[in-house]
């Protein structure tokens, strides 16, 4: 077969895996039961040499051998050829990838948290150390999307990614948007299913999406992003009223992650060009493919130059899923290893600055309950048109009870802007919260997709 490299009888690569989680259990299991495959698909034995753990005794989701176990994880590091990390957190995972790069092992990691924080100086080592680092679960689970990124699209350029990269506050919103559920009830659903764990801060913060944009945007623009780069914004704020408005005007509310080149001037007539990494909640048309996501799964758009616009879509979490893409990570590691080759990171060919979320360029949407009397229109027009910001649509709906977060008499104001600078807009909202008229803003949504 095409696909295959002949098994030879005498290479055999010692594998070690850190961490023997849901997704680590999987992942040991396949290295047992399907050697014989990966051995020709390889052209060497991937011998499962030994299982880092913390407790021995600990349950596990599949049963294996117990004298594979230890907890002397540097030990099992040092006489490994291929290095398997999914213990996740910082440490003891960067010391123990860093001592496996030094004894020239191939690491393989799902650690998106670490990536994300430390990523570009492990990247380096790896680099001078000429060994493999690769990390294609740390970002949507079973999808294979930073191996199209990297090789596949190598000869082009990307000039947006924008990506559904969690699934937990996929499955919330989704929740909130097909039953109308309110946020608390979806979260709790979300944890009752294994969806969401015990402290969902990571996830519903919006800090496990900035750690993937971080590592989409690294590679899509061949220029090193940290967590830190990213503007970060979770969905705790999103209420049903918001979704119930969001589906009367034709969208759907995503937390999306998006990574996209902002081409500009300076003063002088210079151009310049830039990245910008953000995360928030958006307000997507329904039809938009990432509209049609549902419940837990990932998907990211890719747009660029000459492909034009690409879809990944997949499930994005889960023991076996995450397992396939850490098993295709091993197999391309262990081919290297067998039929020589320097080792594969990234390319950081790029410097593009880091453009913070000012620089973007956007839509609105502003919800807001503002006084039932003449007047009110012209006054919130006027206001946007002094900040240079253009109304789309504008929609208006008179309550004679309160609702919530409404005042009696009120009138529920819903605008969309065109196209502004992300300054202009935010300017224009704070205006708007000094009218007299105005006796709040409920929700400001960023618009994509259109």
């Amino acid at each position: 077969m095409a696909d295959t490299v002949a098994p030879s009888a005498a290479k055999t690569l010692k594998v070690a895996l850190l961490g023997a989680g849901n997704v680590g259990a999987e992942v040991a299991r396949i290295l047992l039961t399907d050697a014989d495959a990966l051995a020709e698909r390889t052209g060497a034995r991937l011998e499962l040499a030994g299982i880092a753990v913390r407790s021995i005794d600990a349950p596990r989701t599949f049963p294996l051998p117990r004298e594979l176990f230890t907890t002397d994880a540097s030990a099992l590091v040092r006489g490994a050829d291929i290095v398997i990390e999914l213990m996740g957190g910082i440490e003891p995972a960067r010391t123990l990838i860093l001592e496996a790069i030094e004894h020239g092992a191939t690491v393989v990691t799902g650690n998106k948290a670490l990536l994300a924080v430390d990523g570009p100086s492990l990247y380096e080592k790896a680099d001078a150390a000429g060994v493999q680092l690769s990390y294609e679960a740390a970002v949507a689970g079973a999808i294979p999307i930073l191996r199209p990124i990297r090789d596949s699209l190598a000869g082009d350029k990307i000039t947006r990614v924008m990506g559904i990269v969690n699934g937990t506050t996929n499955y919330i919103l989704d929740q909130m948007d097909t039953t109308g559920a309110q946020f608390a009830d979806a979260l709790a659903e979300a944890q009752r299913l294994g969806y969401a764990e015990a402290d969902p801060t990571a996830d519903i913060e919006g800090h496990d999406a900035a750690a993937k944009g971080a590592i989409l945007a690294s590679l899509s623009f061949h220029t090193r992003f940290a967590l830190e780069d990213v503007h970060c914004q979770g969905i705790t704020s999103i209420t049903a009223n918001d979704i119930a408005a969001a589906r009367e005007a034709g969208y759907v509310i995503k937390l999306l992650a998006i990574a996209e080149k902002i081409d500009g001037m300076d003063d002088d007539g210079t151009e310049t060009s830039g990245v910008s990494v953000r995360v928030h909640p958006t307000l997507l048309p329904r039809d938009h493919p990432l509209g049609a996501v549902h419940g837990a799964f990932n998907a990211v758009f890719v747009e660029a130059e000459n492909a034009g616009q690409l879809m990944f879509y997949g499930q994005g979490a889960g023991g076996a899923p995450t397992a396939s893409a850490v098993l295709g990570d091993v197999v391309s590691a262990a081919r290297r290893l067998v039929l020589g080759g320097p080792g594969r990171t990234e390319t950081t060919t790029g410097r593009l600055p880091v453009l913070g979320i000012d620089a973007v360029t956007t839509r609105y949407y502003i919800g807001m309950d503002a006084a039932d009397q003449p007047g009110v229109l012209s006054k919130i027009s006027a206001l946007f048109a002094e900040h240079g910001v253009s109304i789309e649509t504008m929609r208006q709906t008179v309550h004679t009870e309160p609702g919530d977060g409404e005042s009696a008499g009120s009138a529920e104001l819903r605008i969309v802007t065109h196209r502004a600078g992300e300054a202009a807009l935010a300017a224009t909202v704070k205006a708007i919260e000094g009218l007299d008229v105005i006796n709040s803003v409920t929700s400001v949504l960023r618009v994509e997709g259109v």
